[in-house]
């Protein structure tokens, strides 16, 4: 690992509001509600953090949340609270435009991940990408995917977006066979300081980056542990393609991170954005020392 400085910025993006027996999978309503709390039509308000990491010569921006590219009929059935780019509004409270943005990685371009890179709804105009100057890094199976989704995901992709990623013809699809004997990979344009996982229970291919942060190392979990109450064990979200293979997946990051002191940002946490990760007197998981931003 480098001694690069960096600086570490949590960023709210568009929020939603979700059916939250979607949200928790087969956790009955009396135990989930205990931990977000629903409104009057069974929906939890959820975030779509991303993170911004600041380092010399460049900014990174892992994930772009679900932006405000739908017309105003989709936002209001996907919970879309705000009409607005939030995200740009996020950048700019950091000194930065969209040109500022080198790089954005996407664990998966599921909408509530990756619409943030494009423009705001227009009503006649086509879509656009808001960052001319990054380059993308997304997983090969996870582009994939997107590319020819299964029938039970289909409503979850955009479906122009892929095109318009392949034409600025700087998009790394990171092959996650190519692993060492640790089960990482490794990113050309990110460099070996992110060390990049992979996944399947949520989706094929989803695509997990370890930052180095002063906290320690700190995975980008994505929507494999989206929040606080998923770090528990059996929870799972009825969205995710592979319950078991998920809860599987989960408890191997698990064990790893609390073993090296480590911790999980969460895109969907409504208060949380980090916490390390911990076992309790009966060794089960759970998220300690929760803090709101970085």
């Amino acid at each position: 690992m480098t001694t690069t400085p960096r600086t570490f910025h949590a960023l709210l993006g568009n929020s939603q509001r979700l059916d939250g027996g979607s949200m928790f999978g087969n956790a009955p309503r009396a135990l989930w509600s205990r931990w977000i709390a629903p409104d009057d039509q069974h929906r939890v308000p959820l975030a779509c953090r991303c993170l911004l990491v600041r380092e010399p010569q460049r900014n990174i921006l892992f994930e772009a949340g679900i932006g405000a590219f739908f017309p105003p009929d989709m936002r209001e059935r996907f919970g879309v609270q705000e009409p607005e780019h939030v995200l740009i509004d996020a950048l700019a409270a950091h000194g930065l435009t969209c040109d500022d943005v080198d790089v954005v990685v996407l664990s998966h371009l599921h909408f509530d991940h990756a619409g943030g890179v494009l423009a705001a709804h227009r009503e006649g105009q086509p879509m656009q990408l808001v960052f001319p100057n990054a380059r993308y890094v997304v997983g090969e199976r996870a582009f994939e995917r997107a590319v020819t989704p299964h029938a039970r995901d289909r409503a979850s992709f955009i479906p122009e977006l892929q095109g318009l990623l392949h034409a600025t013809g700087k998009v790394e699809r990171v092959a996650d066979p190519a692993r060492d004997a640790h089960g990482v990979a490794f990113s050309s344009t990110l460099g070996r300081d992110y060390p990049l996982r992979f996944a399947d229970g949520h989706t094929p291919g989803l695509m997990m980056a370890e930052v180095p942060t002063q906290h320690g190392p700190l995975l980008f979990a994505s929507d494999q542990i989206p929040g606080a109450p998923w770090v528990h064990l059996p929870i799972s979200m009825g969205y995710d393609r592979f319950p078991e293979r998920l809860i599987e997946e989960k408890e191997a990051l698990l064990t790893d991170l609390e073993a090296r002191g480590g911790g999980l940002f969460f895109v969907h946490d409504p208060v949380v954005a980090w916490a390390r990760v911990a076992r309790d007197e009966r060794g089960r998981f759970h998220a300690a020392d929760a803090q709101p931003t970085l």
